[in-house]
């Protein structure tokens, strides 16, 4: 090759490139701002939200967090139609084309869209509200965030915990923060050796001791079963809500210890063998 021919060459290759980056640098250049730009709004939408809306007693907070993720995704919608719109598509006819997209994925994505669609009835018909503790899934937590398509929750060992909405909607949910009052049911094992009348009377009198025990509901105790190993007592108690694990556990340990002092024994479980030997030698063989 010539060196003219290769200085030809070179000077295309520079003429092209400038020409290109003249076209499309800045189209590319609006493109990133714009998308930059809109990543930041939606963050700062939603954030704004949740601000105002945890300033207003007068607002759900379930509401509150549905709302700003659902403005998140708009405003995340409207900055990719904006990126689009500065490449020179016509976002008239790409909203018709997204329509029909839409409906393309609506039909292929049936369970995502499940999702949204159950996040919007958790919000209307509100089983629980954020904060609340709840079973959902077979996972117990603290209702943290519901979003367009999922529900989160922060377990007791404080583990984060993100569900699909269609999942918690189409379940079973216990939620434990409706009803001020709950009760606590306890089994105590005690031997078939032991007088059953004094067993109830030392566990009343523990029952009694405890200042977190409701009078009203009346606690219960009763011979629950007579089981392989032990006579199982039931002791159910009522105590509100918020005293409701510490209460049962108190319990557990003072009627032990109360039994301990009256001589009163929880089995293990054991069982009785009899051996039967078959064809055995008589006697002084």
């Amino acid at each position: 090759m010539q060196a003219s021919d290769l200085e030809q060459s070179m000077s295309y290759a520079v003429e092209t490139g400038m020409e290109v980056i003249t076209t499309y640098g800045f189209k590319v250049i609006g493109a990133i701002v714009t998308l930059i730009v809109g990543l930041v709004a939606a963050g700062i939408i939603k954030r704004t939200i949740i601000k105002a809306g945890t300033r207003s007693d007068k607002l759900d907070r379930t509401l509150v967090m549905f709302f700003a993720s659902t403005s998140k995704y708009a405003v995340l919608t409207f900055t990719l139609i904006a990126v689009l719109g500065s490449f020179g598509v016509q976002t008239t006819s790409f909203v018709a084309v997204l329509g029909a997209l839409g409906l393309a994925l609506g039909l292929a994505l049936q369970g995502t869209l499940g999702h949204v669609a159950s996040g919007i009835m958790l919000v209307i018909f509100r089983p629980f509200r954020v904060g609340d503790f709840i079973e959902a899934g077979g996972i117990l937590g603290t209702v943290d965030a519901i979003t367009l398509f999922t529900t989160e929750l922060n377990t007791p060992d404080n583990v984060r915990v993100i569900m699909p909405n269609g999942q918690v909607w189409g379940g079973v949910v216990k939620n434990f923060a409706v009803n001020p009052t709950r009760r606590a049911d306890l089994i105590i094992g005690i031997s078939y050796e032991d007088n059953i009348d004094s067993a109830i009377a030392i566990a009343r009198r523990v029952i009694e001791a405890e200042s977190r025990v409701l009078k009203d509901p009346a606690p219960m105790i009763a011979v629950q079963a007579l089981a392989d190993s032990s006579v199982n007592l039931l002791v159910r108690v009522w105590t509100v809500r918020a005293d409701f694990f510490d209460t049962q556990l108190a319990l557990n340990k003072a009627i032990k210890e109360a039994y301990d002092a009256a001589g009163i024994t929880i089995p293990f479980p054991q069982q009785v063998v009899h051996h039967v030997h078959e064809n055995a030698p008589p006697a002084g063989h």
